[in-house]
């Protein structure tokens, strides 16, 4: 429960005292809770390949959604730069040869995407105690860019299904905020299989995605939504998990649950805890799975695509069970 909602500034800062991981793996770390993530657990999460069953958990990167312009994030723009009409025509190959090429453009967290260590700064300083100015300069993050996070998230994972443990009908209402009492709970609903600990990857499901697919996207792309309290960041310490991804865009409860404040959790989670965030994956699938057969763990690979110097980029997560 949020003490005093006038008081952003107090709680951020006594959290961001609480949860820091400054120095922990020393002054030149760029991996944050990806240390935690290690050989042993990438073995842990590669057992638990019993039936081959495969999960995409990427919604589709395309011009119709879910984007609508807040922060200048526009949905991706596919052209084609080469077509089969053009290759009816001739495209100057030998032998009859013909092709086609396209192009992409789009902000790196238009869809499905992480959130890397340059995306969120405390009062211009960013993980680890660097200035911000030092870390992502107009030619991007030279420091953290998501580039070293590559060949690295794969492991363990694990479904906290919320919505369907707390929620009604598999879904939570927007402003919905999830507290450790929550997550505790629904570990406890889900069984042994749902034990949140070091190195694992956590997937938490609120339904967001499953009713912006029955309505419309709406404000899904960022409005109101579910989420994590602001009160869970010394729980997302305390576990060291290496990374957590919801299916909201903005991974914390919206509204945020101070009177006036602007996402207060990325702010000890990124800069301080070091945290790797995963917004707007698609985990309904997943979880109606998970629910038919009681097993909640199962290898995730979920590498960014790895644009270097970027704050944030792509990723198309693929569990297996």
């Amino acid at each position: 429960m949020i003490h005093d909602r006038t008081d952003p500034e107090g709680a951020i800062a006594a959290a961001a005292k609480r949860c820091s991981n400054w120095g922990r793996w020393g002054a030149g770390d760029v991996l944050g809770t990806l240390n935690f993530l290690d050989e042993a657990k990438r073995r842990e999460g590669a057992a638990l390949v019993r039936q081959g069953k495969s999960f995409s958990l990427a919604q589709r990167f395309e011009a119709d959604g879910p984007q609508k312009g807040w922060r200048r994030r526009t949905n991706p723009v596919h052209t084609m730069l080469d077509t089969g009409l053009d290759a009816e025509r001739g495209q100057g190959f030998p032998h009859g040869l013909g092709g086609a090429d396209d192009v992409v453009f789009m902000p790196l967290q238009a869809s499905t995407q992480w959130d890397g260590l340059g995306h969120i700064f405390d009062h211009g300083t960013a993980y680890n105690g660097r200035r911000a100015g030092d870390v992502v300069t107009s030619e991007g993050d030279q420091v953290t860019g998501i580039e070293t996070t590559a060949g690295r998230i794969a492991g363990r994972g694990v479904l906290l299904d919320v919505g369907r443990a707390i929620g009604d009908d598999g879904e939570l209402p927007d402003g919905f905020a999830i507290t450790v009492e929550h997550l505790e709970a629904t570990i406890a609903a889900q069984g042994e299989t749902a034990r949140v600990g070091r190195g694992d990857l956590l997937l938490v499901r609120t339904g967001r995605l499953t009713r912006a697919r029955r309505e419309g996207w709406g404000d899904y792309a960022g409005g109101d939504a579910p989420g994590l309290s602001f009160t869970t960041a010394d729980w997302l310490h305390g576990t060291e998990i290496a990374g957590i991804a919801t299916d909201t865009w903005g991974f914390e409860v919206r509204p945020n649950e101070f009177d006036v404040a602007f996402q207060p959790l990325h702010q000890v989670c990124i800069p301080h805890i070091g945290l790797f965030l995963g917004e707007m994956w698609d985990l309904d699938a997943l979880a109606a799975d998970c629910a038919a057969d009681g097993v909640y763990e199962f290898f995730l690979a979920a590498d960014p695509i790895p644009v270097t110097g970027a704050v944030g980029a792509p990723v198309a997560p693929v569990a297996v069970k």
